[in-house]
């Protein structure tokens, strides 16, 4: 007896359509590593339907008074909430999540990013008007850039779809969201619920390959492009945007540096710098993966951190037992095991290091102690449920260290000294800054990096930057 595919379609002006020369690809469930659906292999005529679309639906969305786009922010955040379950169910069949786990977690962070983006919107500041040049009046005008082509990742689907459509509908853009090939189900969901509150053209959805994100950002209509995604998928989404000088938003890797030092609470910080490494499967560029631990309390924080990765649990997504569940996908298990294969003979594997099970793409929680600054794997994201220590003797070491990667997005230090908080927290190269803890995010804050980890911020007033433009207006008072 066969099962049949469920059969995912794109959402361009209003209706659900195939691709246009119907190809399609096979979407696995990582839980299983069995398919499950089918998903539309958008190529050029797709993307010149949505970007059509999108530009026809722009001049009537620009126009909409702020309250009018959110008080339809609203009612999508009210939709969500309506369509909590049906969400969840998607997002866990795209990943594998732990079902409680992105009930919690990540559908309320989402409804509430969606609100403050439908409030934020109605609270653009500018400068005030006035006479800079004696008989001339001044104003500047903050507006929509037009139409956005977005990519969102695979590690949070759902949530990085809110954050990318969230602000540019707000600001008064289009939109064409392209998910990623391995995780299209939530964001059609998404497409669905949405799609029945804004006008036709307002939000669209394509789905695709590499090769279909690469048409969006080469093509001509969109205003600006926005993808959260690897290093080398940001640098060429750059490349491809500067041959016609578009606006890009660039949300890339991350090689969180954890600085311990040594008047820590150990069992506090092995605890909450455990789940933060381990969660999504590590699948995160926030994620607490190396941390640097002052030499006095090095060997007591390793053994307590590897018993603590022993007793954390990995597993299908209906076990309300688990942190995490598993790699979300064939190529993501290769590039972790092919990191603790490749170890040097110095490093020393603590806990874990190895595959959980052969029916889906399960890893155990691993910790990787005795290594080297210029190590691969403290060099390079894994992006996998894997914690590495390093030891470090002094403030200007742990420095050293934390900032000697080509990533930049978050970073955190743990220490009951004020004072060196505050330092370390200057010091550090890197767009967030936790102390005493690892992870949280606010709608109110901005997320975003420096250096390899890209450029732009999501969430927060600050996220309205990439999606608006100003202008300045002067008229003659005579």
């Amino acid at each position: 007896m066969t099962t049949e595919l469920r059969r995912l379609r794109n959402y361009i002006n209003g209706e659900f359509r195939d691709a246009a020369d119907g190809r399609t690809i096979d979407v696995v469930n990582p839980a299983t590593g069995e398919v499950y659906a089918t998903s539309p292999l958008s190529g050029q005529a797709d993307v010149d339907a949505a970007m059509e679309a999108a530009a026809a639906a722009f001049p009537a969305w620009r126009d909409a008074t702020p309250a009018e786009r959110q008080k339809v922010l609203l009612k999508i955040a009210d939709a969500f909430e309506e369509r909590a379950e049906d969400l969840i169910a998607a997002e866990s069949e795209n990943t594998g999540k732990p079902i409680e786990l992105t009930r919690t977690e990540e559908v309320p962070p989402m409804v509430d990013q969606i609100r403050f983006f439908a409030g934020a919107a109605r609270m653009l500041e500018g400068k005030s008007a006035g006479e800079y040049m004696e008989g001339l009046t001044s104003i500047v005008r903050r507006e929509p850039v037009g139409v956005c082509a977005q990519v969102a990742p695979w590690n949070y689907p759902m949530m990085m779809a809110v954050w990318k459509f969230a602000p540019a509908l707000a600001a008064g853009n289009t939109v064409v969201l392209k998910p990623s090939d391995t995780t299209p189900a939530s964001t059609v969901l998404i497409a669905e619920i949405i799609g029945s509150i804004v006008p036709k053209g307002v939000f669209n959805v394509i789905c695709g390959d590499r090769e279909t994100g690469r048409a969006m950002v080469e093509h001509p209509t969109p205003a600006m492009a926005s993808i959260t995604g690897s290093v080398r998928a940001g640098m060429q989404v750059a490349e491809s945007a500067a041959k016609d000088v578009k606006r890009v938003h660039l949300e890339l890797g991350g090689k969180a540096p954890v600085v311990v030092f040594e008047d820590t609470d150990i069992a506090k910080a092995v605890e909450d710098i455990s789940v933060a490494g381990f969660f999504n499967a590590g699948q995160d560029c926030t994620a607490a993966t190396r941390v640097l631990v002052h030499e006095s309390i090095h060997d007591e924080f390793v053994s307590a951190l590897a018993k603590a990765a022993s007793e954390t649990k990995t597993g299908r997504p209906d076990d309300e037992d688990v942190l995490y569940g598993p790699l979300n996908n064939a190529n993501q298990l290769a590039q972790v095991s092919g990191f603790i294969d490749r170890l040097p003979a110095h490093a020393k594997v603590e806990a874990g290091g190895h595959r959980v099970g052969d029916k889906g793409y399960f890893y155990a929680p691993t910790v990787v102690s005795g290594l080297k600054q210029d190590d691969e794997i403290i060099q390079n994201e894994v992006f996998g449920p894997v914690i590495t220590v390093q030891p470090f003797r002094d403030e200007e070491q742990a420095l050293e260290y934390a900032n000697g990667v080509e990533y930049a997005l978050a970073s955190s230090v743990w220490t009951k000294d004020h004072a060196r908080a505050m330092r370390m927290s200057k010091a550090l190269d890197f767009g967030c800054v936790w102390i005493n803890t690892h992870i949280p995010l606010v709608a109110e804050m901005p997320h975003g990096g420096f250096k390899k980890s890209g450029y732009g911020k999501d969430l927060s007033a600050y996220g309205f930057e990439d999606y608006t433009r100003v202008k300045h207006v002067m008229t003659s008072l005579g």
